[in-house]
């Protein structure tokens, strides 16, 4: 059975977002009508073939949640010096690097072997790579380049200046993980996706990466999730709220976004939703 709905949101969400790569050198420049400062640095992974959405997510992160202290964007390699110069006309805030030339020096062999194999092996050394300031205690947030963040994203704020020192992730709506590493069945409980990870301590990565070194097989694609997934709850870090913190594929056959609204903070365009994402951009499918 045909689903209209969902085919054709498909070819208007390709018509919305030829017309806004087409526009990239005239939308980095409008301005971005927001003054706060939030004390967090915002970290993404981001691919030239995402250069469209990575300035999206940036753009709705200035405006819903605020300026940061910083944001990184760290390139996979891919992205040419225009793209580079697109991103940082932005905002000053931002700066665009290279993976190699972001990640640790020091990380274990087995995992630079695993980022010279896979796409989501530089993903897992760029998370590796990420600091917390134990003086500073500044928040840093990580975010994949397909999230929009809406008005109720302000709660990050919140997050960021409170006291509390646990981490905070994505629950996911499926267990995307790789068995190979869950050694018992209740870790594979409370499936985290690894798109979004707000860190407000250092993370302890040592159980993740110990069976990581021992993980005999090949590499799928939820390697990397599924180390982020051990890794966070062993340093117990707390689930987002999911009526705000959206990743949720069930709309997937319908032409309207169930959860686009100013009510809720993020949501996560996975491949699968991806259309949705230019749709609820430019405010076809959002919700009053």
């Amino acid at each position: 059975m045909v689903k209209i709905g969902s085919h054709i949101a498909l070819h208007q969400s390709r018509f919305y977002r030829f017309i806004y790569n087409a526009s990239l050198p005239w939308i980095v420049k409008r301005k971005i009508n927001r003054e706060t400062i939030v004390p967090v640095t915002v970290y993404s992974l981001s691919y030239e073939k995402c250069l469209p959405e990575q300035i999206a997510s940036i753009r709705s992160f200035i405006k819903n949640v605020g300026i940061p202290n910083k944001f990184v964007i760290v390139s996979d390699g891919s992205y040419s010096e225009r793209s580079k110069q697109l991103i940082r006309a932005i905002h000053p805030c931002i700066s665009v690097c290279d993976w190699f030339d972001f990640v640790r020096s020091d990380l274990p062999e087995y995992v630079k072997s695993f980022s010279a194999l896979h796409p989501m092996g530089i993903k897992l050394s760029v998370l590796l790579s990420i600091t917390v300031d134990e003086a500073t205690n500044e928040t840093a947030i990580y975010t994949d380049c397909d999230i929009l963040f809406f008005p109720a994203a302000t709660e990050l704020a919140e997050i960021a200046l409170s006291e509390e020192h646990r981490s905070y992730y994505l629950p996911d709506c499926e267990k995307s993980l790789d068995s190979r590493l869950l050694f018992t069945a209740d870790e594979g409980e409370q499936p985290i996706n690894a798109g979004f990870i707000i860190f407000k301590q250092q993370i302890d990565w040592s159980i993740a990466l110990h069976r990581l070194s021992e993980l005999e097989g090949g590499i799928t694609y939820y390697l990397e999730q599924t180390l982020v997934h051990l890794a966070l709850h062993q340093n117990k870090a707390s689930p987002l709220a999911t009526n705000k913190f959206i990743m949720d594929t069930s709309d997937l056959f319908m032409y309207s976004d169930l959860f686009a609204s100013d009510q809720i903070a993020i949501r996560h365009y996975v491949n699968t939703v991806r259309h949705k994402f230019w749709l609820s951009n430019f405010g076809v499918l959002k919700n009053p």
